[in-house]
């Protein structure tokens, strides 16, 4: 069972493939099974790496209280175990603020880092506003609903209860993950980096608003966007096809301005 170290905490991860490294960092109610269509779809053409941040999945969920502030040494701690250079990590929801602190902390080690219906936690006062614009809209709806368009639900009422299933096998919950977001980097600091950022959402975003989105990726220089069309917030599990797609063409096209110099 592979393992990293991540100041004394384990943290388990899986790597298939071979080819480009891809690391996906899931969001509050996943773990590394969740990419079960990413893995599926990408390995024959990339490595692609899962992570259980600690108190998700079989990683180390023994201690009283979670940090989020951790969350981002234990993306690290599995860059280092695997020698991993150029990799490119892929956020879902508030696990693109884990994956953005740990890409900045290690831009050695990663190229770019796809922020997957997330802002990344970045710090500043517009995108703040409307982030918070947005959340108030979303909490007049039930969790569900958020997370997965109604069509879905009915239609695929298998693959909605297995998606509910994936977060009773995690002890950390969604308030441990929130202050992540606390003291986040400037557009500044990410631009001095070198890591490239792409914004990665989904048109019938519950969640984070198109406008929104969009907004960041004008305000940062150099970054990516892409939209895909009737994709929800957790489109991942709900449109892999496209959601795949987009995470392949990311990674064959993204390089970050310090490799390619």
């Amino acid at each position: 069972m592979p393992l990293a170290d991540s100041d004394g905490t384990s943290i388990y991860y899986e790597r298939h493939g071979t080819g480009p490294a891809i690391l996906f960092v899931h969001g509050s109610g996943g773990h590394h099974a969740a990419w079960w269509q990413q893995v599926a779809s990408l390995r024959e053409e990339f490595t692609v790496v899962t992570v259980d941040l600690r108190g998700f999945g079989k990683s180390d969920s023994s201690m009283a209280e979670f940090d989020g502030q951790d969350f981002p040494g234990d993306v690290v701690a599995v860059l280092d175990q695997e020698d991993l250079t150029d990799a490119m990590l892929v956020g879902q929801s508030i696990g693109s603020v884990a994956a953005l602190r740990a890409g900045l902390l290690r831009p050695e080690r990663v190229g770019s880092v796809v922020l997957g219906h997330s802002l990344g936690g970045i710090s500043h006062p517009e995108l703040k506003e409307l982030a918070a614009a947005d959340r108030a809209e979303a909490v007049r709806l039930p969790v569900i609903d958020r997370l997965l368009t109604k069509r879905f639900q009915r239609e695929r009422a298998d693959l909605t209860f297995l998606f509910q299933q994936m977060g009773t096998f995690n002890v950390a919950r969604m308030q441990d993950l929130r202050n992540l977001d606390t003291n986040g980097p400037s557009l500044e600091e990410i631009q001095a980096s070198g890591v490239q950022v792409a914004f990665l959402a989904g048109e019938k975003d519950a969640v984070l608003s198109v406008k929104t989105v969009t907004r960041a990726h004008e305000l940062l220089p150099g970054s990516h966007l892409e939209i895909v069309p009737d994709a929800p917030h957790s489109m991942y599990w709900e449109t892999p096809g496209p959601y795949n797609a987009a995470v392949a063409r990311l990674r064959r096209t993204l390089t970050a301005p310090k490799e390619a110099a």
